[in-house]
């Protein structure tokens, strides 16, 4: 099925626009009595609702049943949502249907793939009566849960679904009406969630259908574009891997198995699958090529078959990951390394210096006045035996090679504006533990970037990630800021000004 086919409201769905909702509610109602109670049938339920009811009832859902159930605490939600793909384009959403769900006297309900509520805003004077049958963040509307449902059955169906009155399988819905739409990932093609309008059947507005599919449709778009976007900072940033493979058969792969760059070109499928890969990953041609993990992907390349005559060498990748709070850590080449401290010190400062530097710089940049270049040529002959002489050259002391690091990313980023990718490619500060010259006035510098350019926006997505994130958690005027940009009634809200009030108070 196609991407505009998804979208397209089915036939079925144009004899909702009744000029009386109440008087087509109970002819529904007259149909759902004879379906379930084994009466004469005058008039069969549309496909998608007899189907729908099909499904529900071998689930075992009870019509009688009032409530679905709740799967996520309040308190989890902060962070499901923040991990959830279509965060990013809530901003969105709420541009398109939160007003119109406030007009029109509906919610607008946001769920993940598996039909859990996320997110829910609208008309302030339903949130009460959606609280008594269930219609709030956390709970669980798959059609297994709650039988028939807008939420549930477009995610059943991958489709834009509307159900009225009686259609709900649960009596206790039979007083509200909804439309919704599937939104899919860009990348993988797989459902991320609904987007759903919800309201009291006397308030039905038929042009409602259209108008959550072309929002989801916009959704898509806006992913699709973040997606590309996501793709050539990838390429930029990871292209010298490939180029140091020197003709040997590559390609660089997003996370989710989707073959970028591949060189040389042909030969190479558009996917890969990746789930349980190692260091290697038969393709569907039959070749085996080896896996080395990357900041934001991987690189694929095929093994070097041994040469007779003896020649230089490839290059090595190495990938260092030294924010954050975690142990610093090392990728050469797809094999792990271990990174003390004092190694993880010298690999950051050589980082930053591509050209190299003297044992006495880097006593210098590293310690201060009491840096010892005796001390740091020990260290090198230590750091060499875990990478090898090929990675960490002398004279002067350089790395070789592609070298692709966490904090040389973030700070790229934050020079061209995104300020989102920063955030995702930065864990957390820079060798916390580290109270190296050189490390720690990167470490204020990369905070202090981070900090400027997300007080700077008014992306509230950005913003709200900042207050998350390891830099921005304790940040008291990021929390004040976000409070001041939230619209009203925003679920975030409450969560933000709490964790301020906690930051008053410490």
């Amino acid at each position: 099925m196609t991407r505009s086919a998804r979208h397209r409201l089915p036939r079925t769905g144009r004899d909702l626009a009744g000029t009386d909702p109440a008087a087509h509610a109970r002819r529904l109602a007259e149909t759902f009595d004879a379906v379930l109670g084994d009466g004469p049938v005058r008039r069969a339920p549309r496909p998608v609702v007899s189907a729908s009811w099909e499904r529900s009832l071998a689930a075992r859902v009870d019509p009688d049943r009032r409530t679905p159930p709740v799967v996520h605490a309040p308190n989890e939600l902060r962070d499901i949502r923040s991990a959830h793909p279509l965060g990013a384009v809530m901003p969105l959403l709420r541009n398109s249907l939160a007003g119109v769900a406030e007009e029109a006297v509906h919610l607008l309900l946001v769920t993940d793939a598996a039909g859990h509520i996320l997110w829910r805003e609208g008309a302030v004077e339903l949130l009460g009566p959606a609280d008594r049958v269930g219609l709030f963040p956390g709970t669980d509307w798959s059609e297994t849960a709650i039988g028939t449902n807008a939420m549930g059955t477009t995610l059943a169906v991958d489709a834009p679904v509307q159900i009225h009155s009686a259609e709900h399988l649960v009596r206790t819905y039979h007083s509200w009406t909804c439309v919704a739409a599937p939104v899919h990932d860009p990348d993988t093609g797989a459902v991320l969630g609904a987007v759903d309008l919800s309201g009291p059947l006397r308030v039905m507005h038929p042009s409602l259908a259209q108008l959550v599919s072309t929002t989801a449709q916009l959704a898509e778009a806006e992913l699709r574009v973040r997606t590309a976007e996501a793709d050539q900072r990838f390429l930029l940033r990871n292209a010298p891997h490939l180029a140091q493979l020197r003709g040997t058969a590559g390609a660089l792969v997003t996370p989710t198995g989707r073959v970028l760059a591949p060189d040389p070109s042909g030969g190479w499928p558009d996917r890969v699958d990746l789930d349980g890969a190692t260091d290697r990953v038969l393709l569907p041609d039959g070749r085996e090529v080896l896996v080395e993990p990357l900041a934001e992907g991987h690189l694929l390349r095929e093994p070097q078959r041994p040469s007779r005559t003896t020649g230089p060498s490839r290059t090595s990748a190495l990938a260092l990951r030294v924010t954050g709070n975690g142990t610093p850590s090392a990728v050469l080449d797809g094999r792990a390394v271990p990174l003390p401290l004092r190694a993880a010190e010298i690999l950051t400062a050589l980082a930053l210096h591509p050209e190299g530097l003297t044992g006495e710089q880097l006593a210098y940049l590293l310690y201060g006045d009491d840096g010892n270049q005796t001390t740091v040529r020990v260290q090198m002959r230590r750091l060499r035996s875990l990478l090898g002489a090929d990675v960490l050259r002398t004279r002067p002391y350089r790395l070789a090679g592609a070298v692709d690091s966490d904090f040389g990313s973030a700070r790229r980023a934050l020079r061209a504006g995104q300020v989102a990718a920063a955030l995702r490619t930065c864990a957390g500060p820079l060798l916390p533990r580290s109270d190296a010259t050189e490390i720690r006035q990167l470490r204020e510098e990369l905070t202090a970037g981070l900090r400027s350019a997300a007080l700077a926006t008014r992306d509230v997505g950005v913003l709200h990630a900042f207050v998350l994130h390891p830099q921005g958690e304790d940040d008291l005027d990021a929390h004040d800021r976000l409070l001041a940009l939230l619209p009203a009634g925003d679920p975030r809200a409450a969560g933000v000004a709490l964790r301020a009030a906690r930051l008053r108070a410490e």
